[in-house]
């Protein structure tokens, strides 16, 4: 039995209180997430007793423990003491951060000064004290001009030649409260204790994904004697320019080792299969090999190679599918049968989900030789991480133990640190959120079932601002295993606005091969396509993906994402208000100090989630999360141009928009203020 985990020491209040500090998982056990070039909130509350004026700073410290940079954090809701401030890593690693509390005797003394003289109480009083603190700041280092603007206010102050309130002018004007924000004089400094944050590299916050089933890629079947030809890794290399070219970043390949022939399931998860069925590539394990083999069907692991290769060569990733299971014709079963589940009949016990069965599949009972599993799956991943592969995308990780993973994660993340893992895990929310805290760089969400105006506002705050510190989102409208009714009834403009929806909304988005052809033929009572794709192959014609156009349309939205650095973020989404019930509006804002780029960048997206009916009405623009200030009546304040359709419009606060899910169902608009 491991130890117990110990309570953090004692640790004594401070002179000036630093509490309700975030982000922070489990009072600091793990974690937070981070990202390079990503800033993220730290906010907590600052207060002490009686009525001097606090203020604080949050300090970001390096992975070698050396304070890195520190930024003032800025009271954001005024009488509840609470502060933020955003913190920015520039490289990967374990960083932390800490907030300093402390008392602010230049606030203290203009704020009662300004009362005072205005009363005509203590008026010279105020005006010694006022000079004695400004040369207390004149002490630390700072410029010498700023010095001559403090030594000129102080001058000032002790001149009784002069009125008061023009003494007192002097010494609060703007460029005193300037100088004095950026070289404070800070007096009873109280630290918190240092946070962990790991940080990252970019792509475990952004790319979009593309995955596909590599024997569908080149499948062929004899239309005389109706046998099939498997697709192979050499023709699935083929079509990696094309995929490149749609603006993908990662391809995914579903499992590539041997199937298993016992319990082989048939078409649409029948319990026969036909001599021409392939099975289901996640029934792994034959007497060709487990999970750290190639199917003969699909070539070798040279042939493996060429594929990462050619891959790299065109400016993708390559992800590879991990399913923690074996088919009853795994080396496994036989070398290790106490790896799994013995029933009372003796029988090793498959896979349910009820109603569901996967009689193909036997799970691991991670309890019977957990060592023993732990080194097989780490010497997998080894394997193909040997093998070029950087990232995972991993089965039902919900249904393995969660120390398992700890422990797997962070071995992988020191030997291997730019090697990501996606957990795919559609479960109750507390389990996916800390399979995010423990490790997992990104996670399926539920926004594959969030259609409405309400639930995806909902779902886009609450990802931002509620779980950005426990895992990072990646959205899908569809997956191999999933068909929603909303995909089922609304044809082309349903897979149109999806994908718009997915990746303006999410850093990370992924697409399933065939999401072009618009393949939403649903099997009857699931929510999943018929003819499945694992229990057979797909021979797609993709010329007539062109004429359906939504291969044009992913191309055009990843080209956006990669223009707009805003669209890589996470934590800056704001929704805004709309008349129509169907018409969704949210803006992601980037400013200059926080762009890669160095100038601010703002998008608009407004986009009738109904796919059946055009909608219209106003969306009401919040123009302060937009960096832009209110006119004075109705009048255009930015330029707008669509990066979808091309147009541009003038736009006040309260814009009328009118969006045809068959036509333009979307605005992705680049806003340039007036």
């Amino acid at each position: 039995m491991p130890p117990a985990p110990r309570p953090a020491p004692f640790a004594p209040i401070g002179r000036i209180p630093v509490v309700e500090i975030s982000p922070v998982l489990e009072d600091g056990r793990w974690p937070a997430k981070g990202t390079v070039g990503e800033a993220f909130p730290v906010r907590a509350t600052v207060f002490r007793e009686g009525h001097d004026a606090v203020a604080a700073t949050a300090v970001l410290v390096d992975p070698a423990g050396r304070d890195h940079s520190t930024a003032a954090m800025i009271d954001i809701a005024p009488g509840l003491d609470r502060y933020e401030a955003w913190l920015v890593p520039d490289a990967p690693g374990d960083w932390g951060f800490r907030v300093e509390g402390w008392s602010d005797p230049y606030a203290t003394w203009s704020r009662d000064a300004t009362v005072k003289v205005e009363a005509g109480v203590d008026v010279e009083l105020m005006m010694t004290e006022g000079a004695l603190v400004l040369e207390r700041a004149a002490e630390s280092p700072m410029p010498s001009r700023a010095a001559e603007v403090l030594a000129d206010a102080v001058h000032a102050l002790r001149d009784r030649s002069r009125p008061a309130a023009a003494r007192l002018a002097v010494a609060t004007d703007l460029s005193v409260r300037e100088i004095l924000a950026e070289h404070p004089l800070r007096e009873m400094v109280s630290r918190s204790a240092t946070y962990p944050v790991r940080v990252d590299r970019e792509r475990a916050l952004v790319g979009a994904w593309y995955e596909i089933f590599p024997r569908s890629e080149g499948a062929h079947r004899d239309p005389e004697t109706g046998t099939w030809t498997s697709g192979t890794l050499r023709t699935a290399t083929e079509r990696l320019p094309m995929i490149a070219d749609m603006g993908f970043d990662v391809v995914y390949l579903t499992p590539i080792h041997p199937i298993g022939l016992t319990n082989r399931k048939g078409r649409n998860n029948t319990l026969e299969a036909g001599p021409e069925d392939p099975g289901s590539p996640y029934g792994i394990g034959s007497p060709d090999g487990g999970h750290d083999a190639v199917h003969p069907d699909l070539g070798t692991i040279e042939d493996f190679d060429v594929f990462v290769a050619r891959a790299r060569e065109v400016g993708l990733e390559v992800a590879l599918d991990v399913a923690l299971q074996a088919s009853p014709d795994h080396p496994w079963v036989t070398e290790h049968p106490e790896w799994f589940t013995t029933r009372a009949d003796g029988s090793i016990a498959y896979a349910e989900n009820p109603p569901k069965k996967y009689q193909d599949i036997y799970p691991l009972n991670f309890d019977n030789d957990p060592e023993g599993i732990y080194r097989a799956v780490r010497d997998v991943l080894e394997f193909w991480v040997e093998h070029g592969v950087s990232a995972f995308r991993v089965d039902n990780p919900h249904t393995k133990p969660l120390s398992f993973w700890h422990r797997l994660l962070g071995e992988f993340r020191e030997r291997h640190p730019d090697v990501l893992f996606l957990s795919e895990a559609f479960t109750r929310p507390a389990m996916m959120r800390t399979l995010g805290a423990i490790g997992f760089h990104q996670s399926y969400t539920y926004f594959t079932w969030r259609t409405t105006k309400e639930e995806v506002g909902d779902y886009l705050l609450e990802l931002a601002t509620q779980t950005d510190a426990r895992l990072r989102p990646s959205f899908w409208p569809t997956t191999h295993d999933i068909l929603t009714p909303y995909m089922q009834q609304g044809g082309r403009a349903a897979y149109a606005i999806r994908a718009v929806l997915a990746a303006t909304g999410s850093p990370t988005w992924g697409i399933y091969s065939g999401y072009e052809l618009v393949e939403n033929v649903a099997r009857p009572g699931a929510e999943e396509q018929i003819d499945n794709e694992k229990y057979e192959y797909k021979e797609r014609d993709w010329a007539r993906a062109a004429q359906i156009g939504i291969a044009d349309l992913l191309r055009r939205l990843n080209h956006i994402r990669r223009a707009h650095p805003a669209l890589q973020r996470l934590r800056n989404v704001h929704v805004h208000p709309t008349t129509d019930e169907a018409t969704l509006c949210f803006s992601k804002r980037l400013p200059a100090e926080h762009s890669p780029t160095g100038e601010a960048d703002t998008v608009i997206v407004v986009i009738n989630l109904d796919p059946y009916t055009t909608r219209d009405g106003h969306v009401h623009l919040d123009l302060a999360a937009l960096g832009l200030s209110a006119p004075d009546g109705d009048v255009p304040v930015m330029e707008v141009r669509d990066e979808l359709g091309g147009e541009t419009y003038y736009w006040g606060a309260s814009p009328y928009v009118r969006l045809d899910p068959h036509g333009v169902c979307a605005h992705v608009l680049a806003v340039r203020p007036l």
